[in-house]
């Protein structure tokens, strides 16, 4: 599960940084959005609903500074819980200019409970990422990662990605960038497989961009997440297919509110 909701809304896009210059305009998002999204899950060639997850868009003052502060909250129901309980909280600050500046993740999966932060600086053109992660009776991690290239989190990655205008992809292109996890910097790889239509299950068909997170082992490429995002300024993500060790699980989203653009991505409703 860690690596479904935690990585699925963070990961759908290209980021091309060229030395820790972290900065970007913001095109897409503004403070008040809020998106609310179903899972599913694949039990024994069964769908069932697993819960839901809530993503919204604030506007703060932090250390002084503008900046937004974006939170993703995931909750499986009782159904689920029965196998696998999830309460996970997620939250990133970024400034004005969408440069990150703090991250945390408090994870409740089955009976572990983990608490990941990240604290972003900047100096002589290079990007520093101090880590730590807590766990329920186990030692705290520290690390310290400095880079010439940017760092992301799981959400300010997103943030300034949908910003981004991925017309100029061809289809198979590989897109690399990295990625705090709350112990270490990771190489995380997506490949843009082009455009399809999708229709939700509340009967509205939106026009996509399709990308998949894929990862490498001994050599061969392994499929994590296939996500399908609206084709129009907003690049919110619809539809969400996880490829995970225990079964295959969806996420399907099904309320927009305080988007900054108009849905010019809808063919159908």
């Amino acid at each position: 599960m860690k690596k479904t909701i935690l990585i699925l809304l963070c990961t759908w896009f290209a980021i091309w940084t060229a030395g820790a210059q972290c900065a970007a305009k913001n095109e897409a998002i503004q403070a008040g959005e809020q998106l609310m999204y179903d899972l599913k899950f694949n039990w024994k060639f069964i769908w069932v609903d697993a819960g839901q997850a809530k993503m919204d868009m604030q506007a703060i003052t932090y250390n002084g500074k503008p900046c937004f502060r974006s939170s993703l909250v995931s909750v499986s129901n009782k159904k689920v819980d029965f196998f696998f309980k999830m309460r996970d909280t997620l939250t990133c600050i970024t400034s004005s200019r969408l440069e990150p500046v703090y991250f945390r993740k408090g994870a409740e999966e089955g009976d572990r409970y983990t608490v990941d932060e990240v604290w972003f600086s900047y100096k002589d053109g290079k990007c520093i990422a101090d880590q730590r992660r807590m766990r329920r009776d186990r030692d705290t991690v520290r690390s310290k990662d400095v880079s010439d290239v940017c760092i992301f989190d799981m959400l300010s990655i997103l943030m300034q990605a949908r910003s981004f205008d991925p017309s100029q992809y061809a289809v198979g292109e590989k897109i690399l960038f990295s990625m705090a996890t709350g112990t270490k910097v990771e190489e995380q790889t997506l490949i843009y497989r082009g455009r399809k239509n999708f229709k939700a299950e509340n009967g509205i068909k939106y026009r996509c961009l399709v990308f998949s997170l894929v990862e490498y082992k001994k050599g061969k490429e392994k499929e994590v997440i296939t996500f399908y995002v609206t084709d129009d300024k907003n690049h919110l993500p619809v539809r969400l297919d996880l490829y995970l060790n225990f079964g295959s699980a969806k996420a399907f989203l099904k309320e927009i509110k305080g988007n900054r653009h108009p849905l010019t991505s809808i063919i159908e409703k």
